[in-house]
């Protein structure tokens, strides 16, 4: 067994505190991962506060993860010792059902088997995150990246980057679209930079005047204070797409009536309570009303070699170990910009 260091939260109301577990011996088909940075991304802090169903304490949280491959199972053959590998939301699925092989890993009809908070197949084992210093994947769910990239920045593609790529390609942004992003935060910021990368004319919304300066250092030709209606309808009629990213309660209607015809609204954020729909919000010009989940192991390669080539990375904070909790809080306070991510060298 791989002897590994970890923070992990105990309990849904105390800070996360050093961990020990064992990583197993890599199978056959096995890769492990020396970790060297691990991004914090907000659902970790909503899994481990039980905000979204009960954790399985202790939990080690952590699905933006990126090191170096110290061991391989004898019939590895994408990886060998020294490259540089990434994990992402899950590290395992049936491989079996219809999408699975659509590689479409993340919707698997039997068992999507999450990076942390998750169990493995055998149903009992459970599964612990990035927030440690090593990992054993098996080589179909490892991402190849590039050695000389930035480790630290490329860490939050692995969720943040896939989360907002996978809706911007299914929905063919190209040069010439018009493409909103609704807050400008973790996700909100690579949304910007991955329309932008694309050839898209992008517009953010957000409900804080201040962050029009970032908006448009990202890539966004025009910033729109969201807190009042009719700035939003000034668009109506306007935007091919528009990725939500929020997770706060807001109205939906007016970003709907904002879409061309046959323009699509993708949710990526998840507001505590349920959107309340006007039908003529749809009804009027067949527009569209959807949601988006991270993207199968093929699409988030896709995606780190997209980013590789344009040069697309996450603006981030590096932080130690032993600054999680404050991350956490601040990360709360919209106090980051726009990813925090863990040196894990520090654990």
């Amino acid at each position: 067994m791989i002897k590994t260091k970890a923070f992990a939260a105990y309990d849904a109301k105390t800070p996360l505190k050093p961990f020990s577990l064992e990583r197993r011996e890599p199978n056959a088909d096995d890769v492990v991962i020396q970790i060297s940075h691990c991004g914090i991304c907000h659902s970790d802090i909503h899994t481990v506060r039980s905000e979204w169903g009960p954790a399985k304490y202790p939990c080690v949280p952590g699905h933006e993860i990126v090191g170096h491959v110290i061991q391989v199972g004898k019939k590895v053959k994408a990886f060998k010792v020294g490259d540089t590998a990434g994990v992402g939301c899950f590290v395992d699925s049936c491989g079996k059902c219809e999408n699975c092989k659509a590689n479409e890993e993340q919707y698997c009809q039997r068992q999507t088997v999450y990076t942390y908070n998750s169990y493995e197949t055998d149903g009992k084992t459970p599964t612990y995150g990035g927030y440690s210093s090593h990992i054993t994947v098996r080589e179909k769910y490892c991402l190849k990246i590039k050695k000389s990239l930035p480790l630290a920045a490329v860490a939050p593609l692995l969720c943040a980057g896939i989360t907002t790529y996978s809706p911007l390609k299914r929905y063919n942004v190209k040069k010439g679209s018009k493409v909103g992003v609704v807050g400008l935060g973790g996700l909100g910021h690579m949304a910007v930079k991955l329309a932008k990368a694309m050839g898209a004319e992008v517009t953010v919304f957000s409900t804080s005047p201040n962050k029009s300066g970032d908006a448009k250092k990202l890539g966004a030709k025009y910033f729109i204070i969201s807190k009042n209606p009719k700035n939003i309808l000034d668009k109506s009629g306007y935007f091919d797409l528009i990725i939500d990213t929020v997770s706060a309660e807001h109205d939906i209607n007016p970003y709907l009536q904002s879409l061309k015809k046959d323009g699509t609204v993708v949710l990526l954020g998840v507001p505590p309570t349920p959107h309340k729909i006007n039908a003529f919000s749809l009804i009027g010009g067949r527009k569209r009303l959807t949601g988006s989940l991270i993207g199968g192991i093929k699409e988030t390669q896709e995606m780190l070699d997209f980013c590789a080539k344009k040069k697309v990375f996450s603006d981030i904070e590096l932080i130690s170990a032993d600054q999680i909790n404050e991350a956490y809080e601040r990360t709360i306070k919209g106090d980051v910009k726009y990813r925090f991510v863990i040196d894990a060298t520090t654990f």
